[in-house]
């Protein structure tokens, strides 16, 4: 290829890459659905995007050092002390089953179906059992299942990778080093055995490396994260030198040692780290999709479907059903878990780097491994994108619409708000600090959050589950500043706060950015010293014409979602909406009204 050419090819791979996903999250659709045909339709249209003319033999090394990037980033999300005790069963026995199961059958019909040897049969078996979190958590924010669900489905793709992997690089070494799949014999376990072996000391290695930046040096963000990469890339290059692919292994060990072992000093935020997996996800999609041909995919179609079938219609629901068995989940419960179970990057990514490795090695059928997994992607995620919501709602495990608030805050003024947006409709659950201002919540008939919810939520990782707006409204605005930069990513929704005194010189607040509640006029020492002078809050039908000097503050749907009017936002009502308002201060500053929201 000349000098334009190859330009011209990383340039168009970059470009569809983030295009894709781009457009995958307008549509709000898993970035899949888009990657996959893009390539494809690129690699069948030109010559210039295809990986093994970009890269030639080299491509197989950079695909198997993205995926350690990848399979390093999935075991940081694996904090196992977060695994919830009535959850740890049914997720262990979905991974156990579903793994065994999907192996079994899948390298049992794959001969018949593919013409294919057992042992290749057998590679394809395990590619298959992985999932993963990058395509089950785009189709679970878009269905929003009850909490319950979403924690066991998340958990068990999040698992999935790394045993996936593992088992991966294990049953390509047996094949590779023996041409066979029996493991009995003393020697073909001590390959498997020197295999792990070699990962477990990279990833040892890794750990302690990792420590030193991290721990030691504390290493802020972006360094940080350079010293993760790189530790990364060379621990994984560095055990694939030593023994083919058990740099999966290193980085697998390495990504669950730092998310578990106490005193790792992680940054709170890895935004470069994260961005740098999403393209590396992108740019492997289009390259590998690129090197599926039509002509390859046309001997393969019908079986592929058939194995589809197989899969969704018998294999997951037996998984499912026996994992969830004698549980507290519902019979819709474990009916969605049963209807869950889409391919994902890894899945691609270790059919590419295998395939082509048993194929360089001249093991019969290997062709058909890259083409069959492709297709099962495809299918299982076009099939769960089109039904999930459908079927969730068909089995009732769908989260009730509306918003649940948390309000942050325990001033009187604050509480009595919190009723005024409970009599307009939404779930609300208010947390403070002060044991006095909890018994305020308490008294006031609102639900109160447990003592350790803002201490949860601020925890880098963490997750609000359920909660879909918080509104921050304390008497400390660089508390409310702080928290609101802190759990942006920890809530399914936005973050609000009220707005710091004009021309405040405090330390955080009059610098931070984030939305503000009530615009620039509706500071929160201005909404305390007209609630204190008399003002109330209103909640009337956005029907009625609004009361002269009344100022908006939410506007709540038909479906009892809240939408406040911040800075940024300026919401139009319509007339089955329901306001939520700020009376003026009464003529009589001196009468009191009794507190509480009036509803007229």
């Amino acid at each position: 290829m000349t000098d334009d050419e190859i330009l011209l090819g990383f340039a168009l791979t970059v470009v569809l890459a983030t295009g894709s996903q781009i457009l995958a999250s307008k549509l709000r659709v898993p970035a899949l659905i888009i990657l996959l045909p893009a390539g494809f339709a690129a690699g069948a249209a030109t010559d210039v995007i295809h990986p093994d003319k970009l890269l030639g033999a080299n491509f197989s090394a950079l695909v198997s050092l993205s995926v350690a990037v990848i399979l390093y980033d999935a075991g940081l999300g694996l904090d196992l002390r977060k695994l919830a005790h009535h959850t740890r069963g049914i997720v262990g026995r979905l991974l156990l089953y579903g793994v065994l199961l999907t192996f079994f059958v899948t390298a049992a019909v794959s001969p018949a179906l593919f013409d294919m040897p057992l042992r290749v049969a057998a590679m394809l078996g395990v590619i298959l059992v992985v999932s993963g979190p990058t395509v089950v958590g785009p189709l679970l924010d878009f269905v929003r299942p009850s909490d319950k669900v979403r924690r066991i489905l998340i958990w068990e793709g999040t698992l999935t990778d790394p045993i996936g992997g593992i088992l991966g690089a294990l049953t390509f070494h047996a094949i590779a080093s023996s041409h066979q799949i029996d493991i009995g014999r003393g020697y073909q376990l001590g390959q498997f055995a020197l295999s792990l072996a070699v990962g477990l000391v990279g990833g040892a290695a890794g750990t302690a490396l990792l420590w030193l930046a991290l721990r030691v040096l504390r290493l802020g963000e972006t360094l940080g994260t350079l010293a993760q990469l790189a530790t990364v890339i060379a621990v994984s290059a560095g055990c694939d030198i030593v023994r083919d692919d058990t740099g999966l292994i290193a980085a697998i060990v390495t990504g669950l040692a730092v998310a578990n072992l106490r005193g790792f000093d992680m940054p709170a935020r890895r935004p470069f780290f994260e961005t740098l997996v999403q393209l590396v996800i992108g740019l492997l999609f289009i390259s590998i999709s690129s090197t599926v041909t039509p002509a390859s995919l046309v001997p393969v179609l019908l079986p592929a479907l058939v194995l589809i079938a197989i899969l969704v219609l018998v294999v997951r629901p037996v998984v499912a059903f026996a994992a969830s068995a004698r549980t507290d989940l519902s019979r819709g419960e474990r009916a969605f878990i049963g209807w869950m179970d889409p391919r994902g990057i890894v899945a691609a990514a270790t059919a590419s780097a295998f395939s082509a490795g048993l194929v360089d090695r001249g093991v019969s059928g290997a062709a058909r491994i890259l083409p069959v997994t492709f297709l099962v992607i495809v299918g299982t995620v076009l099939l769960y994108a089109l039904t999930a919501a459908p079927v969730a709602r068909r089995l009732r495990v769908v989260k009730k619409a509306g918003t649940r608030v948390l309000l942050v805050g325990g001033e009187p003024w604050v509480v009595d708000l919190g009723r005024a947006l409970r009599s307009a409709g939404p779930d609300m659950l208010m947390w403070a600090g002060r044991e006095e201002e909890r018994e305020r919540i308490k008294a006031a008939g609102i639900e109160l959050a447990k003592g350790d919810l803002l201490a949860t939520a601020i925890n880098p990782g963490a997750r609000l589950e359920g909660v879909t707006a918080v509104f921050l409204a304390t008497d400390d605005d660089d508390f409310n500043a702080l928290a609101a930069v802190v759990m942006q990513d920890n809530v399914e929704g936005p973050v609000y706060r009220v707005g710091p005194p004009h021309g405040s010189h405090g330390v955080v607040a009059p610098y931070t950015g984030g939305d503000i509640l009530f615009g620039p006029s509706l500071v929160r020492h201005v909404l305390a010293e007209r609630y204190e002078r008399g003002a109330r809050f209103v909640v009337r039908p956005a029907s009625s014409p609004l009361p002269p000097e009344h100022d908006t503050l939410f506007v709540v749907r038909a479906d009892r979602r809240l939408v406040p009017v911040t800075e940024r936002q300026r919401t139009v009502p319509q007339a089955t909406d329901t306001l939520v308002l700020l009376g003026p201060v009464p003529a009589d500053a001196g009468q009191r009204t009794s507190r509480g929201p009036r509803v007229p």
